[in-house]
């Protein structure tokens, strides 16, 4: 299924797995991490930090899968200048004729429409009339159809989580390298707005040194299982083990760390509890009993960076619980809180006068007041966020952040610029399901996080220059 797979998790190819050693004087001995193969760089590829590519004066884009996410993307796109909807693609045709209707109702042409077979999309990707395919499908194709489209021609922007397995990753990694072609995982939450204004706050010093972040994704989904096509999500939960949904946690948590622009994800342990409520939902929807249901209720998983700084990032959505992606920041000088409530802690001395005239009032221990948040929200509000924040919360999509990404996935494109996030992302951001699972299987070993750059983790120093292109 996969062209130019390194073939890396035959047996998961352990190079050093569980090894203790001591010395002479009986000292403890220590527990070194389980590493995972990383390939070599295929001759005479290079890294793509910081791709650029042919500007290009309209972006034309075919979408694949129209179920539950793409018509929300295909209707944001009508908005965005500079782009022109090619084709639309789903196994289901009045998928298709649905979105066809989104066109219409802009005021713009059908599109070519691709249905009825399990392979159509790859016809969709064989146009030499598209520049950018959309992939909006189950996961379990995501990696597939971005390799496809890249080695056709055309950029890919696929939807979280974008590759299921170390594998798939390294095969992105290895066809966007080899191609030059862009290969963006459609990560919306590092666009919200109260993510996107902390990472500025954070750029511009007001933390201090960032030691600490955390992530997850926390939310109760026993209400739409059903919604999913085939069950293709409670399926895979069912049969897979770790943070199989680990994106939107990690991607913003990553930011604020500079990962593998001047730091690097090194070590990762992982621990879940045992599976209940999915088996249970199960057994009610279909009166199948399960015993060897895969995935725990709730994974955590800690990991530490080549830096010595820390993550946290969870996953649970079995449990009744608020909706929480964590986002967390703990820093020398500050905090930074987006759940259970928005809320920032500094020391005085972080606040000038010039922006908040009590400043003096703060303390360290206790959250600013909401007069004290909104001066600091508006004072760092993110560049873009200024230019976009109106037209994205009318055209919506996650309260906006989905317009912002899909615009500055447009914008990059139309103006040469490297994307906000690159295919490094994608690999660091969607290795969680893999590793976290031989983390567990392990009984919560150790395990050693590749570089997915081979090497070019430090090349760049700071995140600063993503997002900054205006």
């Amino acid at each position: 299924m996969l062209k130019h797979v390194t073939s890396l998790l035959t047996g998961l190819a352990l190079l050093a797995c569980i090894s203790c050693t001591s010395n002479k004087n009986n000292a403890p001995q220590t527990l070194q991490p389980l590493e995972v193969a990383v390939p070599e760089r295929p001759a005479g590829q290079t890294d793509v930090i910081n791709l650029i590519t042919e500007k290009l004066d309209t972006v034309r884009v075919g979408f694949i899968g129209l179920g539950m996410r793409g018509p929300g993307a295909v209707e944001r796109f009508t908005h965005i200048p500079g782009t022109k909807i090619v084709a639309l693609c789903d196994i289901l045709p009045e998928r298709v004729e649905n979105s066809q209707k989104i066109l219409e109702n802009a005021g713009l042409p059908k599109a070519a429409a691709y249905s009825g077979s399990e392979d159509s999309w790859k016809q969709l990707c064989d146009r030499d009339d598209i520049d950018l395919v959309y992939i909006a499908t189950d996961w379990k194709h995501h990696a597939e159809m971005g390799l496809y489209a890249m080695e056709h021609g055309k950029h890919a922007a696929i939807e979280v989580p974008a590759a299921m397995s170390l594998d798939e990753i390294w095969a992105l990694i290895n066809t966007s390298e080899r191609t030059r072609k862009h290969c963006m995982q459609l990560e919306n939450c590092v666009y919200d707005f109260f993510e996107l204004t902390t990472l500025n706050m954070a750029q511009q010093g007001v933390f201090g040194d960032i030691l600490h972040v955390e992530g997850s994704y926390i939310h109760n989904l026993e209400d739409f299982w059903k919604h999913y096509w085939n069950n293709w999500r409670m399926d895979y939960n069912q049969n897979h083990r770790g943070d199989v949904y680990a994106t939107h946690g990690m991607g913003p948590a990553c930011q604020l760390l500079d990962i593998h622009r001047g730091d690097r994800m090194k070590t990762l342990v992982s621990m879940d509890t045992k599976a209940v409520n999915g088996p249970a939902y199960i057994k009610k929807t279909t009166g199948e009993e399960v015993n060897d249901f895969q995935n725990g209720d709730q994974t955590s998983t800690l990991i530490r960076t080549e830096n010595g700084k820390t993550m946290l990032i969870q996953h649970n959505v079995m449990t009744p619980r608020p909706y929480s992606r964590m986002y967390q920041l703990t820093g020398t000088d500050g905090y930074a809180s987006k759940y259970p409530i928005e809320e920032y802690c500094l020391r005085p001395s972080q606040v000038s006068s010039d922006i908040i005239p009590n400043h003096e009032d703060l303390n360290a221990h206790g959250s600013v007041s909401e007069d004290v948040k909104k001066a600091l929200m508006e004072k760092y509000k993110h560049p873009i966020h200024k230019e976009l924040e109106e037209t994205a919360k009318k055209v919506g999509g996650h309260g906006g952040m989905d317009y912002i990404m899909d615009y500055r996935l447009v914008y990059c494109l139309r103006n040469g610029l490297p994307l906000d996030m690159d295919v490094y992302d994608l690999a660091e951001w969607c290795c969680m399901a893999d590793l976290t699972r031989l983390s567990i299987e392990n009984n919560s070993a150790p395990v050693a996080v590749p570089d997915f750059t081979r090497g070019g983790w430090n090349k760049v120093q700071g995140y600063k220059h993503a997002f900054a292109q205006q």
